[in-house]
């Protein structure tokens, strides 16, 4: 068996955590249940350095024990890093449009940061593209992310870049985990009649053409974020998807089920045993 463990969404300085000792602590759970692969989906911290900085450094006390791959969110973009550096840079465990193949079995990791395309906001009345482009800039922390093209443009890209993935991992008749940050099934979304906000916000959720294209290959698992409402592992088709964001427990915004950030952890990650064969 391979042991594999999921995370997202831990959010290192919004929830202030102390973060050497925190890491210290999360390495030892995680050797001590058996990790072989954690997987991370995105936002450690406000700034893409200090989360590869964590990568390094929670690699270096795992050890050979337990491989750590990661993927950006929007909060890890926010500082730090260019669009070309996001697309195309080799940093330790960023496996942001690559894969790797798990030893001695089947299995195949495929990263992929993700994007968003606006249409989970389409129920809202009246609203134009350039009305979600405006909404972004007024109310969304993703307004300070440098891109060259629009949003819609950049989730075809994605879906460009996952198909390609996709199909090379059908053709080696690969089991396939895929690890994303952002949202590939509107069931996950909320919808109101009177919170114009969150019908607004679900704009930059993600996108179901992501959905739609994994049951399309059959994926085995999907590892998402950006969402944190704790929600149990669900099978739609083939495919089983995992939102195991930790989120936020502060004073005026508390998320958690638990009372400290390392309680919180340990009930949102989920550790899978994969079959070798």
């Amino acid at each position: 068996m391979i042991r594999v463990a999921f995370t997202s969404d831990n959010h290192f300085d919004v929830n202030k955590v102390e973060v050497q000792p925190t890491m210290r602590a999360q390495a030892d759970y995680l050797l001590a249940n058996g990790v072989q692969v954690y997987l991370i989906a995105g936002d450690l911290f406000n700034d893409f350095q200090r989360s590869q900085q964590y990568v390094v450094d929670l690699q270096a006390l795992l050890g050979s024990q337990t491989q750590v791959y990661w993927i950006a969110g929007n909060h890890d973009m926010v500082h730090g890093i260019s669009f070309d550096e996001l697309e195309t840079g080799q940093f330790a465990g960023y496996l942001h449009n690559q894969y790797v193949d798990l030893p001695n079995s089947q299995w195949r990791l495929i990263g992929h940061n993700g994007w968003y395309d606006y249409r989970f906001a389409s129920q809202v009345p009246g609203t134009t593209l350039a009305d979600f482009q405006q909404w972004k800039r007024a109310f969304w922390i993703d307004r300070a992310i440098k891109q060259p093209m629009s949003d819609p443009e950049r989730a075809e890209l994605m879906l460009t870049q996952l198909k390609a993935q996709l199909s090379l991992a059908q053709v080696a008749h690969k089991q396939v985990i895929l690890m994303t940050h952002f949202v590939p099934k509107v069931d996950y979304l909320r919808f109101t009649d009177d919170n114009r906000f969150w019908n607004m916000a679900n704009a930059l959720m993600g996108t179901a053409r992501l959905g739609d294209m994994v049951e399309q290959y059959q994926v085995s698992h999907v590892l998402f974020g950006h969402l944190h409402v704790h929600p149990q592992p669900h099978q739609f088709n083939q495919t089983v998807y995992y939102d195991q964001a930790v989120g936020y427990g502060r004073p005026r915004l508390n998320e958690w089920q638990e009372t400290t950030f390392m309680s919180e952890w340990q009930h949102d990650l989920k550790i899978l045993d994969l079959a070798e064969k």
